[in-house]
């Protein structure tokens, strides 16, 4: 299973009619290009966890053409994971979130 299933299964196990009402993960576009990913660590086993940054930065695209940012940048700050990166970059950040959470709670 990949990350991105993963992350629907982590949502799922974190519904209990109550948390999904007021908190959620929210995937949006970026005009850089890139992604923004940001999960609410409010009422679940991770909101107190801290996470090492993580980052980089490439000038090859994902089809090895100069000139193109790949990036990614994820931490948690103020009860939320955050994770954005360039436009093909989603995957990665789950990748991030999913061995973070496996890491620190082991699910």
């Amino acid at each position: 299973m990949n990350s991105i299933q993963w992350l629907q299964q982590w949502y799922h196990a974190q519904c209990n009619d109550t948390w999904e009402h007021q908190h959620g993960i929210t995937i949006q576009s970026l005009d850089n290009p890139g992604w923004l990913v940001k999960i609410d660590l409010a009422g679940t086993p991770l909101q107190s966890l801290n996470m090492r940054e993580v980052g980089k930065e490439s000038h090859v695209n994902h089809k090895g053409i100069e000139g193109q940012h790949d990036w990614l940048h994820c931490t948690v700050k103020d009860g939320f994971f955050v994770g954005a990166g360039g436009p093909f970059s989603l995957l990665s950040i789950c990748n991030v979130f999913r061995n973070w959470v496996e890491k620190k709670i082991g699910q």
